[in-house]
């Protein structure tokens, strides 16, 4: 073995070892950000491509619309009657076009008006698809419900959006009280 051998072994040990000590800072930090929006804005690390306020109604309604449904059916899962078509019905009863428009009608006189703003433009966007079990100006609604909630979701906003969800919740079992009396 010639003396550069050693020396060259030498070297490429280094440079293995200052690229691993890289890959597992670039692990770190990678971490540290998933940990962040976990922490910031989401449930998952997958953050959102852009700030919320950036982030197209419809895609926000998109999201709303699977987080609300969590919500219903967390909240359907803390009640004592857990047998399936019972929750299938109580679900259907919070989820649709006209259960969402009504619970946007109870919450609204609480929200921001950063909210205000949230639950306008989503109203006013264009989904692209017809309402099938409600009329326009409802499935309007629901969609701005569903926007609503996916804006303070993305933006991190979620004991607001579960203080909103707990509170339109209340207002529609309420009403469905009252209408079955």
């Amino acid at each position: 073995m010639s003396e550069e051998q050693p020396k060259k072994m030498s070297e490429f040990a280094e440079l293995t070892e200052a690229a691993s000590t890289v890959d597992n800072e670039t692990q770190r930090m990678e971490s540290e950000e998933t940990t962040t929006h976990i922490a910031e804005g989401g449930w998952f690390p997958y953050p959102p491509s852009r700030p919320a306020r950036l982030i197209p109604p419809i895609a926000l309604a998109y999201i709303g619309d699977a987080v609300y449904e969590v919500a219903v059916r967390q909240y359907l899962l803390s009640k004592p009657n857990m047998r399936p078509n019972h929750l299938h019905r109580s679900a259907t009863g919070l989820v649709s076009a006209k259960a969402q428009s009504r619970i946007l009608t109870g919450i609204e006189p609480e929200l921001t008006e950063e909210e205000r703003d949230m639950v306008r433009q989503g109203r006013n966007a264009k989904s692209g698809s017809v309402p099938k079990n409600a009329d326009v100006l409802e499935y309007r609604h629901a969609t701005a419900l569903e926007c609503l909630i996916g804006y303070l979701y993305s933006s991190g906003q979620h004991d607001r959006m579960i203080a909103l969800i707990g509170r339109g919740i209340e207002h529609a079992e309420q009403q469905a009280q009252s209408s079955t009396k």
